[in-house]
């Protein structure tokens, strides 16, 4: 399976990398590279992580994690991992 981020998500990505960055660029580059990792291993074992609880209707093919405050919201499809949302954990979750 191939794993493609929506551009939203590479956006807020970023964005938390520009913000963590203005107090440590190593903390910044630790948390994106994790990020990213785990976003690759999900290629291996797409149902690793559990049901996206705030996805509408799901089907069993939206899925989530939290890593480092981020909360990484994933859509499996045929032959790829459409990671769909990056989002603060101190942000109010958003049904979708």
């Amino acid at each position: 399976m191939v794993v493609v981020w929506s551009d939203s998500a590479k956006s807020e990505l970023k964005k938390a990398f520009k913000y963590i960055a203005l107090d440590s660029l190593q903390n910044a580059e630790m948390v994106r590279d994790s990020l990213i990792d785990l976003t690759i291993e999900l290629a291996e074992n797409p149902e690793k992580y559990p049901l996206d609880k705030f996805k509408k209707g799901n089907d069993g093919n939206w899925r989530a994690f939290e890593k480092h405050h981020y909360r990484v919201s994933y859509h499996i499809v045929k032959h790829q991992i459409r990671i769909v949302r990056l989002r603060h954990t101190s942000k109010s979750p958003l049904a979708y």
